[in-house]
Order: structure tokens, then C-alpha cells, then sequence
């Protein structure tokens, strides 16, 4: 297995991973998006709502503000010592009590809990005009974003396979492709074309430049050029939404895909009589 990263910081990670299937790949990619765990609003007490939005409505877009999660000072409830009835350790509690006329943004949900609050402060909720207002209480809980979107702490998560591109030795440097490509990965080089030095990634596989040239080839049987992939070679792009960092999705992630590949091996060595090889 290597890594190697072109981007690391809070938000945002773009790293080449080669040395795995294209199944474990994907799976580790389900797993950022669907098995890390953030918090989100679960529960809205409303005790006063006279804005155009229903009560449904508002707890909805409640639910989908990002709220900065930090994973060592929350357990999820039916972990909990308080059975599920809420306290500080599985619960984060806001209150926002705000009057027209105004735009109510994220910034007016008041958190108990300073270090759980909204990852953005200018999320607008809704409009109220005058003698308009809005008084509530919500909870948030620990999740995942395989029971609800709103636990999902990627706005972006995915890979491609490594681009390869391979000149035959009949190119005779006509710059069709070169015209063609969307991402100006090609040029031409001497009698022949050739890959920018430092693009090739941004090669999107799309395939018009091999198109293109046996379209424009009277007697060629095959394109001059040809687009590939490396086998267990993968570029990958996770974007976090600021609820925790980047660097702890993909450190989380792997810890899930090893907690469940561990119970895996357990359940299969009680099948078989712990004749399972490691």
C-alpha cells in the first residue's frame, strides 16, 4: 500500500492510493461517506413559531447545519450511561429564541456546548418579518450518514482511476487530440504528441482525443493514442464539511473497515472452529 498526498489540510485531502482493488477502494470511500460519525440536530422542542416555514420545515433545515463534532467528548446515545434520556456526553443542546424583522442565521442557534458549534455562521434558516418569531430548544445527537444525509461529514468524497496515456509510433503530430482534449492534458512535442509534464491527472478518461483521431485517420485500424488505467492505482478527493477534520475521516474510516473486518474474522473462526488462517 502507498499513499501519496498533493493536498492535506482541514477541509480538503487529494492523495494517489495504489496497492488496493478498486472494491476496497469504494468501500473505503461508503465508509467516510456513510460510517464516521458527526453530530446533528435529532430533536426540535418548538415553543413558539409564527414564520412562514412549518414547524417540519425549520426542524429540517435544523438538521442540516454542519455542527463541529469532536468524537472524543461525545458517545452515541445507546452507548450512553443515561440510557438514551440525554446528558452532556451524548448530547449537544442550542436554543434560539429570535424576533422580526430579521434573517435568521445559523450564528443565532446559541450552543450549550461552545466547542459544538454550527461550522458556519451565516447558514440562513429563514425570514421573518415584523411580529414574527421564533422560540426553540434542539438537541443534537451522534450519527451516521447511513441512517440520515445529515451525518454525512463529506461534501465531497470519490476517486477515479489513474490515468495512462500511450503514443503509437505512428503519431505524426497532426494536434487533433491536442485541440480536442477538454483539460489541456496533451501537446505536442517534436513529430509527436505527448503529455504535459504534471497533468496527467487531470486526465478525466473521457476518451475524445482517441476518438478524434481515428476519426480522422483514413487507413489506421487504431487510434494513434490510447487512453488507459492503471490497475490498483486510484486518485482520490475528500472534502470535509467542517464538522471534523479531514485528516479524522480518513484515520475513522479505516479504524470502521478494521473494526468490521476484525468481527468478520471472529464470526468466521467460531464457524469453523477457529481453523480460520489470518
Amino acid at each position: 500500500m502507498q499513499l501519496s498526498f498533493s493536498r492535506f489540510d482541514d477541509d480538503v485531502a487529494r492523495f494517489i492510493i495504489s496497492g488496493f482493488s478498486s472494491a476496497f477502494v469504494n468501500s473505503y470511500r461508503r465508509t467516510m461517506i456513510g460510517e464516521v460519525p458527526t453530530l446533528a440536530i435529532e430533536d426540535v422542542l418548538i415553543y413558539d413559531n409564527n414564520s412562514a416555514l412549518f414547524d417540519e420545515m425549520l426542524a429540517h433545515r435544523l438538521g442540516l447545519i454542519p455542527l463541529r463534532t469532536d468524537l472524543d467528548e461525545y458517545v452515541f446515545t445507546k452507548d450512553c450511561s443515561c440510557n438514551g434520556e440525554g446528558c452532556s456526553a451524548c448530547t449537544s443542546v442550542y436554543t434560539l429564541s429570535v424576533e422580526g424583522p430579521k434573517v435568521v442565521y445559523s450564528r443565532d442557534l446559541i450552543p450549550q456546548d461552545p466547542r459544538a458549534a454550527p461550522v458556519e455562521e451565516n447558514v440562513p434558516l429563514v425570514k421573518i418579518e415584523k411580529d414574527q418569531k421564533i422560540v426553540l430548544e434542539a438537541r443534537a445527537v451522534l450519527g451516521r450518514g447511513i441512517d440520515h444525509a445529515k451525518w454525512q461529514p463529506t461534501l465531497a468524497c470519490g476517486y477515479k482511476s489513474y490515468p495512462r496515456i500511450v503514443f503509437d509510433s505512428k503519431c505524426d503530430g497532426c494536434g487533433m487530440c491536442v485541440d480536442e482534449c477538454p483539460r489541456n492534458v496533451l501537446e505536442i512535442k517534436g513529430n509527436s504528441a505527448a503529455v504535459v509534464e504534471g497533468k496527467i491527472e487531470d486526465c478525466t478518461l473521457c476518451k475524445l482525443c482517441e476518438r478524434i483521431c481515428i476519426a480522422n485517420a483514413d487507413t489506421w485500424d487504431s487510434p494513434a493514442i490510447s487512453v488507459q488505467t492503471v490497475d490498483d492505482t486510484f486518485i482520490f478527493v475528500v472534502e470535509s464539511d467542517g464538522s471534523i477534520p479531514v485528516r479524522q475521516i480518513l484515520e475513522r474510516a479505516a479504524k470502521e473497515i478494521q473494526t468490521k473486518s476484525d468481527n468478520l474474522v471472529d464470526v468466521l473462526c467460531d464457524i469453523s472452529g477457529g481453523n480460520v488462517n489470518d
